[in-house]
C-alpha cells in the first residue's frame, strides 16, 4: 500500500483538492509508519524464535502484533491530525517545476517527530533485538564448543 500511495500521490496532487491531497499524505504518513512498526515486530518476533526458543506462548499472538503493528502508526497519525491537519498538504518542491508538487508533511518539526523520531525508535529497537539474537547465537556456540572439547578428552 506504501508503494501504491506514493506511486499516486503525484497523480492525484494535479486534480487540486485539498481534501485529496491530505487524504493522500496522511495515507502516505500511516503507510510509512506502519513498514517501520510491522519491521520492528519481525525484530521482536526474530528474538522469540532465536532466544526464547522454549515456553514460550503469547496468548492472541497475532492479534497483538496486528494491534501494534497497525495501531500504533494510527496514534501517530490521529495525533498529528488533531493537532493540525493542516500539517499534511501540497507541497511544491520548486517553483521552476510546476508538476513536481507532492502531498505530504509540511511542517518540519512534525516530520522530524513523526516520521524521523519514530524511525530512530524502531531502527534502535532493532539493533537491541539484532546485538541479542548474536550474543545468544556466540553463547550456545560458545557452550557447545567446550561441550565437544569436553567430550573429546
Amino acid at each position: 500500500m506504501l508503494n501504491m500511495v506514493f506511486l499516486t500521490n503525484s497523480w492525484l496532487t494535479s486534480f487540486n483538492q485539498p481534501g485529496l491531497c491530505i487524504t493522500m499524505a496522511m495515507l502516505l504518513h500511516y503507510f510509512l509508519l506502519a513498514a517501520f512498526a510491522w519491521m520492528c515486530l519481525e525484530s521482536v518476533h526474530f528474538y522469540l524464535a532465536l532466544v526464547k526458543v522454549f515456553n514460550v506462548y503469547v496468548p492472541k499472538y497475532i492479534l497483538k502484533c496486528c494491534i501494534a503493528g497497525w495501531g500504533i502508526p494510527a496514534i501517530v497519525i490521529t495525533l498529528v491530525v488533531i493537532i493540525n491537519k493542516d500539517f499534511y498538504g501540497n507541497g511544491s518542491l520548486s517553483e521552476s517545476h510546476p508538476y513536481s508538487n507532492f502531498c505530504w508533511i509540511q511542517d518540519n518539526t512534525v516530520f522530524y517527530i513523526s516520521v524521523v523520531a519514530y524511525f530512530f525508535l524502531m531502527f534502535l529497537m532493532n539493533t537491541g533485538m539484532f546485538i541479542t539474537v548474536l550474543l545468544q547465537i556466540h553463547s550456545v556456540k560458545t557452550r557447545t564448543q567446550k561441550t565437544s572439547r569436553f567430550w573429546k578428552r
